[in-house]
C-alpha cells in the first residue's frame, strides 16, 4: 500500500511528459458530386495540429507542448482539438515554437489555439461548433479561438473559396458534415480540398547537385511509406540545399496525381515534419 502511495504521489508530483495518442478523425481528400451544401466549410490552416485534454497540450503524436500557463489560462476542462497557428505562411514560426523544452510567454504572444472539433462531445457536427462558440467565448482568452465554419449551397461557390483562400495564401478548405458524430479514423465525413495533393515520405539518401547546385544537395532520394522509392528536386531554399534534412527524416511533399507506375507525379519539397506520421493501417 504505502508503495502505491508513493507512486500515485509521484505521478502527481511529476506528471509524465508523453502520453500514448487517442487516435484522431482523419480527413480524406474532396471530390467532385459530394453535396457541399451537406457540409461545414472552414479554412485548413497552416499550423501544428494539437489537442487539449482539459489539462494540457498534446501533439499529434503525444508529446507534451510546454505552452506557458498565460497561454491555457481559463481554458475548459472539456477535451478540445485544434490548430496551433500565427499566421499564413508561418508554419516553420509555430513548428519551432511547438518543439521548445522551455515556455516563454513573450514567444507564444501571437500564437492562437484555433479549435476545430471536441473528440468526447457526443452530438453532431453542427452542435459541436455551437459548443466551440461557447466555451472559446466563456474562457475569455484570446489565445483560444474557435475556426469560423461557413456553409456553401453548390460546388461553384465552394470553388470561389478555395480560390479566395489560395491567393490569399491559405492551404485549402476543410469540409466537416453537419450531421457526423466524431469517429477515430479516417472518415468520408470531414474532407480537405486542396489545389494539389501531398503526402509523407522519408529521406533516404542526398543526390549531389550540379550546375548552380555544384557542393550542394541537388535532389532527395525519398521512400514513401509503402516501400516506393523516387527523387524530389524542387521546391528547396539554397540554405536548405546547404544542410539537407538528414536521413531518416520525414518530409511532406505536393504532387500533381500519379504517374503510370503509380509514384507521385511532379514532386516537390513542402516542409519537414517534427513527428512520424500515421501508418497507412492507422488512417
Amino acid at each position: 500500500m504505502r508503495l502505491l502511495l508513493t507512486a500515485l504521489l509521484c505521478l502527481l508530483i511529476f506528471p509524465v511528459l508523453s502520453a500514448p495518442p487517442p487516435d484522431p478523425m482523419l480527413a480524406t481528400a474532396y471530390r467532385e458530386g459530394v453535396p457541399v451544401d451537406t457540409f461545414l466549410v472552414s479554412e485548413k490552416l497552416d499550423g501544428v495540429r494539437a489537442r487539449w485534454d482539459g489539462r494540457a497540450l498534446w501533439t499529434r503524436g503525444g508529446a507534451r507542448i510546454a505552452a506557458p500557463p498565460t497561454f491555457t489560462r481559463g481554458w475548459p476542462v472539456e477535451p478540445m482539438e485544434g490548430e496551433l497557428w500565427i499566421a499564413r505562411g508561418r508554419f516553420d514560426d509555430i513548428s519551432a515554437l511547438v518543439r521548445r523544452v522551455g515556455t516563454d510567454a513573450q514567444a507564444w504572444r501571437d500564437v492562437r489555439f484555433m479549435v476545430f472539433d471536441l473528440p468526447m462531445h457526443p452530438g453532431p457536427f453542427a452542435e459541436r461548433v455551437v459548443r466551440m462558440r461557447s466555451i472559446t467565448s466563456a474562457a475569455g482568452n484570446t489565445h483560444l479561438q474557435a475556426i469560423p465554419q461557413r456553409r456553401f449551397d453548390t460546388a461553384a461557390a465552394l470553388d470561389a473559396e478555395l480560390a479566395r483562400v489560395v491567393a490569399a495564401g491559405g492551404e485549402g478548405l476543410m469540409l466537416h458534415r453537419r450531421t457526423a458524430r466524431y469517429r477515430a479514423g479516417r472518415s468520408e465525413d470531414l474532407l480537405k480540398y486542396k489545389p494539389h495533393e501531398d503526402a509523407e515520405a522519408q529521406v533516404v539518401a542526398h543526390l549531389p547537385g550540379k550546375g548552380k547546385y555544384e557542393g550542394m544537395m541537388g535532389a532527395l532520394q525519398v521512400r514513401m511509406p509503402d516501400g516506393r522509392s523516387f527523387r524530389i528536386g524542387t521546391g528547396f531554399t539554397d540554405a536548405q540545399r546547404a544542410a539537407p534534412p538528414p536521413l531518416g527524416a520525414w518530409l511532406t511533399y505536393r504532387y500533381n496525381g500519379l504517374t503510370s507506375n503509380g509514384l507521385p507525379r511532379f514532386a516537390r519539397f513542402m516542409r519537414m515534419r517534427d513527428e512520424i506520421p500515421l501508418p497507412a493501417t492507422a488512417r
